[in-house]
């Protein structure tokens, strides 16, 4: 059975952020995500994690200027130092949370030129090396053109293809089911080649990104498939809640309190 994670970026979003993990918990989720930490001490975050007996999934690693429009700086050539300054940053919030694995944005930039893709390379070999003796995960995820417009990592087979090629055993792929519908569609057999590179998965309904219990996906179906296929690790529940997010956790009842 799946081991849903609700993203507090999005999710109970009626009240301040760090009361959101407690309103999880209460809701029967054992595991969170959420986008960013950084604007909490990172003792607060990982206080209340431990309070309510939640694991931590996932977060990202700083984007850079998130108001401006910028959305991570990994494929951006000029901006490597502030890649290597933002993997220090969410170090300590990761020993704070005992994440196991963290989403390095690629970025605006252009996949058809040349530098863009060298610096992406570069960007992830380096992340995937600074946290390996820690024990964490560097994830990528394409995005889609609609959502991000530009967005460097907009391919699910280029990510495959470029985890495969570095061949580091901590650098895997994101797999949200949301992205790779409007991308791709066939997201069943997609799942089936890339199971042995996924690190994390995520899901909301296409096109509305609401919760995932109707449009151009049967959710259920794909649960059991990852049943089927054997999968492990964490679903994360990146949606919008179309009004309050308790109203709106029918879909979650059958799952609810599944332990990490």
């Amino acid at each position: 059975m799946p081991r849903f994670a609700a993203n507090l970026s999005m999710m109970f979003t009626e009240m301040p952020f760090l009361d959101r993990f407690d309103a999880a918990a209460q809701a029967g989720f054992t595991a969170v995500e959420f986008l960013f930490p950084y604007e909490h001490p990172a003792e607060a975050v990982g206080e209340r994690l431990k309070r309510n007996g939640l694991t931590q999934a996932l977060f990202n690693l700083p984007p850079g200027d998130w108001n401006a429009g910028e959305k991570g700086f990994a494929s951006l050539p000029a901006r490597f130092s502030d890649l290597k300054a933002s993997l220090e940053t969410a170090l300590p919030y990761a020993k704070a949370t005992g994440v196991k694995r963290l989403h390095l944005m690629a970025g605006i930039a252009n996949r058809g030129e040349r530098v863009a893709i060298e610096a992406f390379y570069k960007s992830v070999a380096w992340a995937a090396e600074f946290f390996a003796p820690h024990g964490i995960d560097i994830v990528l995820e394409p995005i889609n053109a609609r959502n991000v417009p530009g967005y460097f990592l907009n391919d699910f087979g280029f990510a495959r293809d470029l985890i495969q090629e570095l061949r580091l055993p901590n650098l895997k792929l994101q797999f949200d089911i949301y992205h790779c519908q409007i991308i791709h569609g066939d997201v069943t057999m997609r799942l089936r080649e890339m199971m042995p590179i996924i690190g994390h998965i995520q899901i909301a309904s296409i096109p509305s990104r609401n919760e995932p219990d109707g449009e151009e996906l049967n959710y259920p179906f794909l649960f059991a498939e990852l049943d089927r296929l054997g999968y492990a690790g964490f679903v994360g529940c990146e949606y919008n809640p179309r009004g309050k997010t308790t109203d709106g956790l029918a879909w979650f009842k059958p799952y609810a309190g599944v332990k990490p």
